[in-house]
């Protein structure tokens, strides 16, 4: 727009045409505005429908795709494995034994005279069970005695010979073959007097045995004999006589054969151990694993141990069947499981478990089968989503559906 200062020439319709032909521009130029504006908005708001009709358009699509995927997938359950206990008790069997058990023969021939115990008696060690009658053994003892009185009245005689000869011979009064005669003949009776005494000592031991004795404390758990019966102490083809059993019953052993997988937790000492019998239910006896065999059986790939269990009152019967409870560490981590998860392949066990939204099968290695459930020792860890009930089909990387999970922290149904 110009202004200038009106000249006194000019008249004022002179001075108005070049402002009305600037008024008329102006109004060109807005209105030209106006339709580009109207023409913009117009270009915006059909992008802008468009736009949104591509988007809803593929938003559909998108739907539509985890639709058709969703129903295409099969839908699966899911559970996170349990934890094992650190510390497991295994439950063996076990058969009751005295600490020391013995059977009591005779070491003379003869006939049972007298018993003086019968089953179920506590005897002490050293204490009288029977006396045999074995006359043959007693004349022969008797014999043995008087031969020995013989040669030792010879020998008595021999030495007094040898001393007189070895005396006239330092005379020279008897030549040095009678001196060394008198000495022979010492020798030979001192031989003849040693042989006679130890065969008195033999048949005094042979009549020793005529009586028996208990060899240690315990209980009589046998008597196989009476009064009466002919006693063979196996010094010929007969065999021997079993007249006795005598168990030691104040401490029990108890073996025990640890399967294999076991035998590195079982430990002297360290292992933690009681007993249960059929005969008291609801009661435990403590025991102590004393030791082991520190070898595997490679007949039965176990592992024998023994459990002492202490009896004071007898009131463990020797020979009796138990349940030998042990509590054993666990080497590993283990993951309990229910049965249903099981895959059973021509190869190896498996489970499936989701990772991503897709099936991995995982070989495991199972331990104790409780039923419906299952220990794993090894294949799994704490955060496997681990699938119930798996189909035969199911392949290693298939997209599945998660519809049920029973996560750790679940509230039991």
């Amino acid at each position: 727009m110009v202004v200038r200062n009106m000249d006194e020439s000019e008249t004022p319709e002179q001075i108005n045409i070049p402002a009305t032909r600037d008024s008329k521009a102006l109004s060109s130029d807005s209105s030209s505005r106006k339709r580009w504006l109207i023409a913009f908005f117009v270009l915006v708001i059909a992008g802008s429908v468009l736009a949104f009709g591509i988007l809803s358009r593929l938003q559909d699509e998108a739907k539509l795709r985890n639709a058709v995927a969703q129903t295409s997938a099969p839908s699966v359950s899911v559970v996170v494995p349990k934890r094992g206990a650190p510390v497991e008790e295994l439950i063996l069997p076990g058969n009751v034994q005295p600490f020391i058990s013995s059977p009591i023969y005779a070491r003379t021939d003869g006939y049972l005279k007298k018993w003086y115990f019968d089953i179920g008696a506590h005897v002490k060690a050293g204490q009288l069970l029977a006396v045999i009658s074995s006359p043959e053994v007693d004349q022969q003892l008797a014999q043995a005695k008087s031969t020995l009185a013989t040669a030792q009245a010879n020998l008595e005689l021999a030495q007094i010979t040898r001393e007189r000869y070895i005396s006239l011979f330092a005379k020279h009064a008897v030549p040095q073959q009678d001196r060394d005669n008198a000495i022979g003949a010492y020798n030979a009776d001192k031989a003849t007097f040693e042989a006679d005494q130890a065969s008195v000592q033999r048949y005094a031991t042979l009549v020793s045995f005529e009586n028996i004795y208990a060899p240690f404390d315990g209980v009589i758990t046998a008597r196989n004999t009476d009064i009466g019966d002919l006693i063979n102490s196996g010094s010929n083809t007969a065999p021997k006589t079993d007249m006795f059993h005598i168990a030691q019953t104040d401490i029990l052993r108890v073996y025990v054969n640890v399967p294999e997988e076991y035998s590195q937790g079982v430990k002297p000492g360290r292992t933690e151990t009681d007993i249960v019998l059929a005969e008291f239910p609801g009661r435990r006896f403590p025991g102590k694993l004393i030791r082991t065999a520190d070898a595997i059986n490679a007949s039965t790939r176990t592992l024998l141990v023994e459990v002492d269990v202490p009896n004071p009152t007898s009131t463990l019967f020797t020979g009796s069947y138990a349940e030998v409870h042990l509590k054993v560490p666990s080497q590993n981590p283990t993951y309990i499981i229910p049965s249903n998860t099981l895959l059973f392949r021509t190869r190896n066990l498996q489970v499936g478990v989701v990772e991503d939204g897709k099936a991995v099968l995982k070989n495991v290695t199972p331990g104790h089968d409780f039923g419906n459930e299952i220990e794993i020792v090894a294949g799994l860890n704490d955060s496997d989503q681990v699938i119930v009930n798996p189909s035969d089909s199911l392949v290693n990387g298939e997209a599945v559906r998660v519809v049920d999970a029973k996560l750790p922290g679940d509230n039991p149904q």
